[in-house]
């Protein structure tokens, strides 16, 4: 074997230990992580219209959430989510906040050992308190457990440091005289393996 060819093997060999260390430290262990979005309360401003009457279906979210990697394709995670609000303005003014408790598997498919592309499902707990300015009507609160799923990707920066971009929905978020409505959730977050 030629000088060039043994030093083409030796480096070939120690650029494989470099990429696969990463990927190897990153298959097992807790996490943490923090997540901050956009939620949309997809029904929530149907049929609220007229004169001088506005309504908002759109509020920040944020998440903390810890799970547990498995291996590399799989991990459990649970989550607190507050989702923000609806609000409804005219003659009275009305909200609706909701937050969520989610139990959720994610399966992983790595592209790279620095990105891969995942999809989440689960179950949630939710509850959402409406509140109004109106004489009429009192405030109200309801709970209710659904199904949550999703999809993002994640970049890993360092074995212990990645960033994450997903969508994901709630299904059926609410219930009683507050209604039901999905809630679809865009939000990019950073995660911390300990």
């Amino acid at each position: 074997m030629s000088k060039f060819n043994k030093g083409f093997a030796a480096l070939s060999v120690a650029s494989a230990m470099l990429v696969a260390g990463p990927a190897f430290a990153q298959d097992q262990g807790w996490y943490a992580g923090l997540h901050l979005g956009q939620a949309q309360a997809k029904d929530a401003c149907d049929g609220v219209s007229g004169p001088g009457i506005s309504c908002d279906d759109k509020d920040t979210m944020f998440r903390i959430l810890g799970g547990y990697q498995f291996n590399k394709n799989l991990a459990v995670e649970l989550g607190y989510n507050d989702l923000g609000e609806v609000s409804a303005s005219g003659a009275f003014s009305a909200s609706i906040e909701a937050t969520v408790w989610e139990a959720v598997a994610v399966g992983s498919w790595p592209f790279t050992p620095q990105f891969s592309a995942y999809g989440k499902l689960g179950l949630y707990r939710g509850e959402t308190d409406f509140s109004t300015n109106n004489p009429a009507f009192g405030s109200e609160s309801e709970t209710n457990t659904d199904l949550t799923y999703g999809i993002g990707v994640r970049w890993d920066f360092t074995k212990n440091v990645g960033v994450r971009a997903e969508y994901q929905i709630y299904k059926d978020l609410g219930g009683g005289n507050i209604g039901e409505t999905d809630v679809n959730v865009i939000s990019i977050g950073g995660i911390f393996r300990f």
